[in-house]
């Protein structure tokens, strides 16, 4: 794990967890799953990639996913979101075509969602790192622990965020938010297993950029471009 990996922002609330022991011993925990030769996800350099686009003073909108994608070359650091040139994912077919009903965006032929996190819209996974082919491989080793922290910094130290908790994991995990100083907005989870009970016509998008424009804050433009920008390792 990197000595440095968070921003300048994040660094009150978070840094020090980085050294606290349960850190430690997921740092252990990793490492050795390398030297047993298990392929991780994303590439340790994006481990902390929400952090990185978005620092804690410009953070609008949070999105929680719960893992990230645990296929070859998806993940990179953005819940639901996947590197250039790979397949989009169901998940996300379906926040497209909800963002196409709620503001009128052309979905694109891509799922990298770099544009949105520059924005301030915090992507974060509960979880951020998978053993390869096998989902949920690396809850319970602490990193719930690290993210519950940056929610709660985002709490305390934001105001007049918008919570999109799609899905009953997000919601718990995000349950203390102070609702009297931000938006908390609940939907089933946009899974085709899940979005049509729904997640469909909630629209989520436009009460979010309807309360950051009446509280005096940008909107987020939810429009991505038709071609993704260039990813790291």
């Amino acid at each position: 794990m990197p000595e440095s990996p968070l921003p300048e922002s994040w660094q009150a609330p978070l840094g020090d967890e980085l050294q606290a022991p349960y850190m430690q011993a997921l740092r252990d925990f990793l490492a050795a799953e390398k030297a047993a030769r298990k392929v991780i996800y994303p590439h340790s350099a994006h481990w902390f990639r929400a952090f990185q686009l978005t620092p804690l003073d410009q953070v609008r909108v949070v999105v929680l996913g719960q893992d990230p994608y645990h296929g070859p070359g998806q993940a990179h650091g953005l819940c639901f979101s996947v590197r250039p040139g790979v397949p989009t994912p169901p998940s996300l077919q379906n926040i497209y075509k909800e963002l196409a009903q709620d503001l009128g965006t052309t979905p694109v032929s891509h799922g990298f969602l770099e544009h949105w996190a520059r924005q301030g819209v915090l992507m974060l996974n509960s979880v951020l790192t998978v053993e390869q082919g096998n989902a949920g491989s690396h809850r319970g080793r602490g990193w719930e622990t690290f993210t519950d922290r940056a929610i709660a910094a985002v709490n305390e130290q934001c105001d007049h965020v918008a919570f999109l908790l799609w899905g009953s994991y997000a919601q718990k995990k995000a349950a203390f938010v102070d609702r009297s100083r931000h938006l908390v907005l609940h939907s089933p989870h946009p899974s085709p297993l899940s979005a049509h009970r729904g997640f469909f016509g909630q629209r989520h998008f436009s009460q979010a950029n309807a309360f950051l424009a009446a509280r005096g804050r940008e909107p987020i433009d939810w429009q991505l471009p038709a071609a993704p920008d260039a990813v790291g390792p």
